[in-house]
């Protein structure tokens, strides 16, 4: 089959509506726990309702697809978007936890139909020779708006009339997607490879998506905690955002290369150790003057990136031909439970020992799933050089690429994928 042109016309709608839906929660991001901490909510709370996005993540990751197969790629888009912008305007309106949580949840689930929506998109717009200049955009789109988004916050003070941009940042999503001449994406079905197999096949790979769901969750949701504790202004917790975001976009090809020549695993473990590293110093420097504590957070943020790109490509390393896709919806999941799980750990632990609670639970995590790789690297060699996928970035919290990554490892045209995917 001859190679097909990149064009971007076909898949600007699906950009469009992404960079809006994305920039909606970089703005919510930081906001939600600033407004909770200003409420005085306590931080196992604010770690309970963080936690709450990612349980609706994952119930959309596995249930999203039936509203997609039923109305298709545009109205399904259409309708997450309006549900999300929903449940944004209701958070405006009211200040119980218990209803941030109910709609944090929410969000959560739209949020896994926007990726569901756009990764079926673009790998039907794509092919082999394509895929990654598309993947390039969709970075650009996905990552410039978790940027810029925060950025929000150093013009205008949290409050809670900000929901309602979040919401008009949300409805405007659906623009570019309800005017596109382009048609639907085709839908086919795809099997799935469950966690257990995952495991027998790359314990490794399983162990980073975990981790990097486990860590970045955590520290994009209750960062804001522990600067607002410590005496932080908004506008700090913005830059920090950004610029952490900013640090993860930057490391990913550097990254991608070493691991590609000198192996997956001896490049997880440099990372997982160098994220270890760099939360106990975050922990030491919590009373620095900001510029340092920023440049800490930016080598903590730029170490934990890969982590999902790293763990998805330890896994397609090891899958016989056919497998790489089946193999998504297992990372997802793991990369779900550890995000799901994460936040409310991590709140309680600082409920206990104080805001330094954030970097115990961090530096913990990182240090037992550095030891874990190690411990494989020892039972069992490096996949060689000529028989790896190429590396393809993926963001870290929410990963949103992983459908994407997964295809690297296909010697045919993709099939579909109707499970959602994870970045920022």
């Amino acid at each position: 089959m001859p190679a097909m042109p990149f064009r971007l016309m076909p898949i600007a709608p699906v950009l469009l509506g992404i960079f809006s839906t994305q920039a909606a929660l970089g703005i919510m991001t930081p906001l939600i726990p600033l407004m909770l901490v200003k409420g005085g909510i306590s931080t196992p709370t604010i770690g309970l309702i963080a936690s709450a996005f990612y349980v609706g993540f994952l119930a959309g990751a596995l249930s999203c697809d039936r509203i997609v197969r039923s109305v298709g790629h545009i109205r399904a888009f259409a309708v997450f978007a309006a549900v999300a912008a929903d449940g944004a305007l209701m958070m405006a309106l009211s200040d119980q936890p218990a209803v941030w949580a109910a709609m944090r949840a929410l969000i959560g689930y739209c949020n896994a139909g926007f990726s569901l929506v756009a990764e079926s998109w673009l790998n039907e717009r794509s092919d082999r020779s394509t895929r990654g200049r598309t993947l390039g955009a969709y970075m650009v789109a996905s990552w410039g708006a978790g940027v810029l988004g925060p950025l929000v916050l150093d013009v205008v003070p949290p409050a809670s009339l900000m929901f309602a941009v979040v919401g008009l940042a949300f409805t405007t999503a659906v623009l570019p997607m309800a005017l596109t001449h382009q048609p639907n994406p085709e839908i086919r079905r795809d099997a799935q490879l469950n966690i257990r197999e995952l495991l027998r096949i790359s314990p490794a790979g399983v162990a980073c998506c975990f981790t990097a769901g486990a860590v970045n969750s955590v520290f994009y949701s209750l960062i804001p905690v522990f600067l607002s504790r410590e005496g932080y202004l908004a506008s700090a917790v913005a830059t920090l955002a950004a610029a952490t975001n900013f640090a993860g976009l930057a490391v990913q090809a550097p990254v991608g290369f070493l691991s590609d020549r000198l192996g997956r695993r001896p490049v997880a473990v440099a990372v997982l150790v160098s994220s270890c590293i760099a939360s106990v110093l975050m922990g030491l420097g919590a009373s620095s003057i900001f510029p340092v504590f920023l440049a800490i957070g930016c080598l903590f943020a730029a170490c934990t990136a890969p982590l999902y790109g790293l763990g998805s490509s330890l896994t397609n390393d090891r899958l016989q031909p056919g497998q790489a896709l089946a193999a998504t919806g297992g990372l997802l999941f793991s990369w779900s439970i550890g995000s799901t799980f994460g936040p409310s750990i991590a709140g309680a632990m600082m409920g206990r020992l104080g805001p330094s609670g954030l970097f115990v639970y961090l530096s913990t995590v990182l240090a037992i799933i550095g030891a874990f790789v190690c411990a494989r690297m020892l039972r069992r060699g490096e996949v060689p050089r000529e028989q790896r996928t190429s590396f393809v970035p993926a963001p870290a919290a929410p990963a949103h690429h992983a459908e994407l990554a997964a295809h690297g490892a296909r010697p045919a045209e993709p099939e579909l994928p109707l499970r959602a995917e994870a970045v920022s």
